[in-house]
């Protein structure tokens, strides 16, 4: 099971202000449709083979649901679904973490490999932290980032809430990179069963010759280890070169793991008609956006 089906998700996303809904082994999340009393559901990374489709439905109009939005493991073949725009990313990257430190050095491309050790004998340290002043610096990095790359992050507080609820359960750590002790790069992961996760970073550009970034991601898999995971899910990628964010797939793809795909994402409809109206009126919003860039 993905960590975004977990109940400590759910709760999550319930604090943040959309609230889960729990139905057999799947869950999926509420999002108000403005001006209107209607919400759209959210159900990503989920197993088919888990979903029953009439109960799933029919907490759908309990909650007044025009639709929701499945990202499966597999395609989905019904009527009542219609295939989608993804909100998660479609591909990911995979790491074995069943093997042993030499295989997974081995299986690096030789220059992240020496990335690696250029990080270590230029003196870069990584240490993990659970304080409030760590997180601070994660907050900061990570929106300097943003602000940097052109990519949206969500507010602080949310931010907050994750780790406010994971981390004491053991399921958020979070890593600061240093070089002359001043943190360039901090991450937060998560772990959920034997899955660890690379959702959240960030890094300035102070000492970027340094290569902590990779040295980063070699101590988040030694981290990942050590807390007993078999799998390390790198959270996004792509294959399309053309793709702007197609260098820091780059990046992840140096260490070994396995690009795979998804399906993408399907619709299941609820309400037909209000289905059609909100779906030319999200066309209408994002063509009046992009006049607005031109």
């Amino acid at each position: 099971m993905h960590i975004c089906q977990s109940p400590e998700w759910g709760e999550v996303k319930t604090k943040i202000g959309t609230p889960a809904v729990r139905v057999g082994e799947v869950q999926f999340t509420l999002h108000k449709v403005p001006s209107l009393p209607f919400n759209i559901g959210y159900c990503p990374k989920i197993d088919v083979e888990k979903i029953d489709w009439e109960q799933l439905k029919a907490a759908g109009k309990e909650h007044n649901c025009i639709f929701i939005k499945i990202e499966p493991n597999d395609v989905v073949n019904r009527d009542d679904v219609r295939k989608a725009k993804p909100i998660f990313a479609t591909q990911t990257i995979l790491l074995d973490l069943t093997k042993s430190e030499e295989e997974l050095l081995a299986g690096m491309k030789q220059k992240t490999r020496y990335n690696v050790r250029l990080a270590q004998k230029k003196g870069v340290v990584v240490e993990e932290r659970s304080d409030s002043e760590a997180l601070e610096i994660f907050l900061k990095l990570q929106k300097e980032t943003a602000k940097r790359q052109g990519f949206f992050v969500h507010p602080d507080k949310y931010y907050k809430i994750v780790w406010e609820v994971l981390q004491p359960k053991g399921m958020a750590h979070l890593l600061i990179a240093k070089v002359e002790n001043t943190p360039v790069v901090a991450w937060v992961l998560l772990k959920y069963q034997d899955t660890f996760y690379y959702p959240y970073g960030g890094s300035s550009t102070v000492f970027k010759k340094y290569m902590a970034s990779n040295l980063m991601m070699w101590e988040a898999i030694k981290l990942g280890k050590k807390l007993g995971c078999k799998t390390f899910d790198l959270w996004g990628a792509t294959d399309d070169k053309s793709d702007p964010w197609y260098g820091f797939t780059r990046f992840k793809l140096g260490y070994g793991g396995q690009l795979i795909s998804s399906p993408g994402a399907y619709d299941l409809v609820l309400k037909p008609v209000w289905y059609k109206i909100f779906i030319l009126a999200d066309k209408l919003r994002w063509f009046l956006l992009n006049l607005r860039k031109k």
